[in-house]
């Protein structure tokens, strides 16, 4: 029996019309090893889904990387501050007060004669804990309520509609003044509850026009005629896709309840000392800008920089998960 010939270096391949194109032999392993799929779907002819593509692009999304470097090393301080800050930040020495940058206190003293550096760093736990829960307890609360209202309709979407009005012509800072003001507690939870209370109706009418648009959706109705439950149609089917909007106001709105936080402590009804926030520090801090800058500006700045990272972060999340953009 004859030795069958050697491959060539270029190989043959069927153009699937009748013809042949050559193609070296790494491109024709290639073409038989990977199969593809039509544009819009993964290997194998799989999908894409909207989450997929969407964390592609924000995995490519520089203001997006940037902004999660930024969030992470909050989370990190906060929740441990004594990594990268010794001493307690309601330490003082009055003989201090209103001094410059010293070894231990590159941030300078503020006027009590406290560590400004060890004080904006501890001032990041009460700020990100508010933000968190707050939008937490916004999303669950506003997604509940305006899911249900915008899948049922009818009386409860009415009467929802009329409650969320009531609650948008409610000033926010002067509800905080006015609710915030008899409560003694020094600790976040009064200020999240407050923040909740007003929250909610925001995302309430971002759930509920999601929830109405995904309702007519064809495979909602073929499901509804295949007998499926209520509860089985809302968690299945309508959540999944009603969420994105959701998320997207949700983020951006963080950096917002971060900023109301230390509006609220500014004036003296959000967190109280002994708690460490930015808010009190600039409060404290406004008497002496004049010859002590530095105590205002460092916890200032730092606020700036977190309610922009929340910003851009949301912003990047919208720009993902917006088909339009695509």
């Amino acid at each position: 029996m004859r030795d069958q010939p050697q491959q060539p270096e270029g190989a043959i391949a069927g153009t699937g019309m009748g013809g042949a194109m050559d193609l070296g032999a790494s491109e024709a392993v290639t073409l038989e090893g990977t199969p593809r799929g039509p544009e819009g779907t993964g290997p194998a002819g799989r999908p894409r889904s909207l989450w997929s593509d969407a964390w592609r692009d924000l995995r490519r999304n520089p203001v997006f990387l940037l902004s999660a470097l930024v969030i992470l090393f909050l989370v990190f301080i906060s929740l441990w501050p004594s990594a990268i800050a010794s001493g307690s930040p309601l330490t003082c020495d009055l003989a201090k007060a209103q001094d410059g940058s010293a070894p231990g206190a590159p941030f300078g003293y503020d006027g009590q004669g406290c560590n400004v550096y060890t004080r904006t760093v501890y001032g990041a736990r009460a700020s990100v804990t508010v933000g968190l829960c707050a939008t937490l307890g916004v999303a669950l609360l506003g997604s509940v309520l305006g899911g249900l209202a915008g899948y049922f309709g009818g009386v409860w979407d009415s009467v929802l509609s009329r409650v969320t009005d009531i609650f948008f012509a409610i000033p926010v800072v002067l509800g905080g003044l006015v609710l915030l003001s008899v409560v003694t507690s020094n600790t976040v939870w009064p200020v999240v509850g407050f923040m909740v209370l007003l929250g909610w109706p925001q995302i309430s009418r971002i759930a509920r026009g999601a929830v109405i648009t995904a309702k007519q959706n064809d495979y909602v109705q073929a499901a509804r005629a295949l007998g499926a439950s209520d509860s089985r149609i809302l968690l299945r089917h309508i959540a999944p896709n009603a969420v994105a909007p959701v998320i997207v106001v949700a983020t951006i709105a963080l950096g917002t309840y971060i900023a109301l936080e230390a509006t609220l402590s500014y004036l003296g009804v959000g967190l109280k000392p002994p708690s460490v926030s930015w808010g009190i520090d600039i409060s404290a801090a406004s008497p002496y800008i004049r010859n002590a800058p530095h105590a205002l500006l460092w916890p200032a700045g730092a606020l700036a920089l977190t309610v922009l990272a929340f910003i851009m972060l949301g912003d990047a999340v919208r720009d993902a998960l917006d088909p339009k953009l695509r």
